[in-house]
């Protein structure tokens, strides 16, 4: 049996091969976009992708799975669990095997063996592997989002983020039900989850690839809870808000996505035509690093950095609705790949044009200036407050919000500050601030492109402020152990 995990790092999303060196045959299991990369790896191992399958309904990337089956020939299998509202609306049309509990197949020599395990999702499965080439019982099992690496997945999801109201109590005690049945199988059994640190698909999520059964069941949290009220409580506690998109997903996966063929590079185009399409009210993505944008930020445009947060907040930020001009500090184009991409991962797909580094430097022309994104330090936002001066923005998620906070600010986390624009004060400059300044700087491009001019950067975030107050309460309960007189 051979078998490879890919990685997606900016999704925090896990796909996997199964290939059976005797027979040649593969199955690649929860695949993304990138069809070709399941391809060359199966080549590369002298092998084909035979079967195509997925643990679930995806909500925070689109699924790859009618791209790669309809690229390769391969059978699709999918699940025929959760109810009619939670069946693939595209699996009859596409001509899928539809797998229930009991049922499975096989890959060559490789069985897979199908468990209900819903929670996260009605229509959940899991995926029991067993190598029929050596031995008869599982070796493995891949998991999806029901048991992740020190969590489980949320089972929120369809009521916060589809508005299927009064669906998230009922689906933890499905998810609690399907952590006993797991109770059942051997600790031996290797797990392979589909997400890692860092996804929306559950609240502390573990970064190391795999797991075993029987160390989950010593160290997860949701293993050592056996009493059913008491899980749900805890599951549905503290679960970080999903992201705008995560409802799209939902809908687009049960639906059929579409097939791309292969992701193509838009045109480049000169820069004279940014004034144009800025004028017209189109919507301008400055890819670049923060700090290049807060330095030489072209008016009008919205800086969203091309690093691991990107696509998050491209699917909180950015319309489905409409086209997309790419800016990027480049001439060559590689970024630009990338952007595509990361952007088609999540069904973004109307990029219209993309723009070089020469059009930043061609704008300060026909009288025509570069912003700034100011940054304001800990000691000037203190300042500027005692004095009450300025307006505070923090744009943290909320647990970072309950954790502490600068007295006197106003909680509208990034991803909702363009809904809740009235709530932003007009009477003073604003400060904004996340927790190391990312998202702000994100957010203080974001207010401009919606008319507000006065909008600073605080440096450091909250961690500055934080630790700059730690360090002055340090100094004055030394000074005042020394016998020395404190200032304010």
């Amino acid at each position: 049996m051979i078998l490879q995990r890919f990685y997606d790092e900016k999704l925090a999303h896990a796909s996997y091969l199964v290939g059976c060196g005797a027979t040649g045959q593969a199955l690649v299991v929860d695949p993304d976009r990138d069809a070709d990369q399941y391809l060359r790896a199966a080549a590369r191992e002298g092998l084909r992708v035979t079967h195509v399958t997925e643990t679930h309904i995806h909500a925070d990337f689109v699924s790859g799975s009618r791209e790669l089956a309809g690229r390769s020939g391969a059978r699709l299998c999918l699940s025929d669990e959760g109810g009619d509202d939670w069946r693939y609306a595209f699996a009859s049309r596409d001509g899928a095997e539809l797998l229930r509990e009991g049922g499975g197949f096989r890959v060559g020599n490789v069985r897979i063996d199908v468990l209900h395990t819903p929670g996260h999702t009605p229509e959940h499965l899991t995926y029991l592997v067993t190598d029929g080439a050596h031995a008869d019982r599982p070796m493995g099992a891949f998991t999806g989002d029901c048991v992740f690496v020190g969590d489980v997945g949320r089972p929120d999801l369809l009521e916060k983020a589809a508005g299927v109201r009064g669906t998230m109590r009922e689906a933890a005690r499905l998810l609690h039900r399907s952590l006993q049945r797991f109770k059942r199988l051997p600790d031996y059994l290797q797990l392979w989850p589909a997400h890692g640190a860092g996804s929306a698909c559950g609240k502390a999520l573990g970064a190391v690839p795999q797991t075993t059964l029987g160390y989950e069941r010593l160290f997860n949290w949701a293993f050592a809870i056996g009493d059913e009220d008491e899980f749900v409580e805890q599951v549905l506690r503290g679960q970080p808000d999903p992201p705008r998109y995560f409802a799209r997903m939902k809908h687009v996966n049960r639906e059929g996505p579409s097939i791309l063929g292969n992701y193509r590079r838009p045109e480049r185009l000169s820069p004279g035509r940014l004034p144009e399409l800025l004028a017209a009210g189109s919507i301008v993505l400055d890819a670049r690093p923060a700090a290049e944008h807060g330095a030489r930020r072209i008016p009008g445009t919205m800086n969203i950095p091309l690093n691991r947060s990107f696509p998050t907040w491209a699917g909180w930020l950015l319309p489905y609705d409409q086209d997309v001009y790419l800016l990027v500090d480049e001439e060559d184009g590689d970024r630009v790949d990338e952007a595509v991409r990361d952007l088609a991962g999540i069904g973004l797909e109307r990029l219209a044009g993309w723009f070089g580094a020469d059009a930043v430097r061609a704008w300060p022309s026909a009288g025509r200036e570069l912003e700034t994104v100011p940054q304001l330090s800990r000691a000037q936002l203190a300042e500027r407050l005692r004095g009450g001066e300025v307006a505070v923005i923090d744009v943290r998620a909320q647990d970072e919000w309950d954790s502490g906070h600068i007295e006197g600010a106003k909680h509208i986390p990034l991803g909702h500050l363009a809904e809740r624009l009235a709530e932003v004060p007009r009477d003073r400059p604003l400060v904004l601030h996340c927790q190391a300044g990312a998202r702000s700087a994100i957010a203080a491009s974001l207010l401009k492109c919606l008319g507000l001019k006065d909008v600073t950067n605080l440096a450091g975030g909250f961690a500055a402020w934080e630790a700059a107050g730690q360090a002055v309460a340090r100094e004055q309960e030394s000074r005042a152990e020394r016998g020395v007189g404190t200032t304010a």
